[in-house]
């Protein structure tokens, strides 16, 4: 089936829903689309109807109110119906309703055992920096270092160019592992308040507040409800310590956590 412009027929997905209400949520879709449910059994894939070609603009004020749009038609879901699959922007399943349901048919035992592995937990995100200052002090305590440092101030000026390299190179070797050691201990300490946890990278920009800090740990967690007050707590402790900083943030829909979800999808 075409489109009047020519276009085939598609089906823009937002999120799956532990729900098989036909529900109608109105124009709070991308570009005011109507947006409702397609159900089968006991789920149904929140949906609106578009032309099977993905959402392309040069225009960023545009791209960024599409990408708004279709997080604010996830949150809603999840406010309506407590556990979702949030999608990523742009998937679109080429066909109807009825195709729709067939994808959802297909995928159910996988859709399923997702969903109540995410249900009653949200994403939180946990970044962790520690002074520069810190990690540096307690590197200089390393033997070897003095071992050189010594050495360095009995050489002549020639030989000492080279020891001098020698302890810069050891210095970055002995702050990386100070850094991963502090990490580690964090990271385990949080395992044990998360249902699960994704290791991000710490190549970000550091925060202006704490621009003399390193970001040493960056972690995508999810997390039941009854943890969040526990978790917070305890970051909270890690917080107080002067030389660190944490960031704690969310409640977030759970894209980290949905894997590879096979699908339908226009290219």
């Amino acid at each position: 089936m075409a489109l009047k412009n020519g276009v085939e027929e598609g089906r823009y997905l937002y999120c799956i829903v532990k729900s098989a209400k036909e529900t109608d949520f109105r124009q709070i879709g991308i570009e005011d689309n109507i947006v409702y449910i397609v159900p089968f059994g006991d789920i149904g894939a929140v949906v609106h109807h578009c032309g099977a070609k993905p959402y392309i603009t040069k225009d960023e004020k545009k791209a960024g109110e599409w990408i708004l749009a279709h997080q604010y038609v996830i949150d809603l879901a999840t406010e309506e119906f407590g556990t979702v699959i949030p999608l990523t922007f742009d998937i679109i399943i080429r066909g109807s309703d009825e195709t729709a349901k067939q994808w959802l048919r297909e995928e159910y035992n996988q859709l399923k055992t997702l969903l109540e592995k995410l249900e009653g937990k949200a994403e939180y995100g946990v970044q962790i920096f520690i002074d520069k200052e810190m990690v540096e002090k307690a590197s200089w305590e390393n033997k070897e270092i003095q071992d050189l440092k010594k050495e360095l101030e009995r050489k002549s000026e020639g030989a000492a160019y080279l020891i001098k390299k020698k302890i810069e190179k050891r210095l970055k070797i002995e702050e990386r592992r100070n850094a991963e050691k502090h990490a580690k201990t964090f990271y385990d300490k949080i395992k044990g308040f998360v249902d699960e946890v994704r290791l991000e990278s710490v190549d970000k920009e550091v925060p202006e507040k704490w621009e003399n800090k390193q970001m040493i740990l960056n972690l995508s967690c999810l997390v039941r409800k009854c943890n969040i007050v526990p978790l917070g707590k305890m970051l909270n402790e890690i917080n107080r310590d002067g030389g660190f900083a944490v960031r704690f943030t969310g409640p977030w829909s759970p894209y980290s956590f949905v894997g590879d979800i096979k699908r339908k999808v226009t290219v």
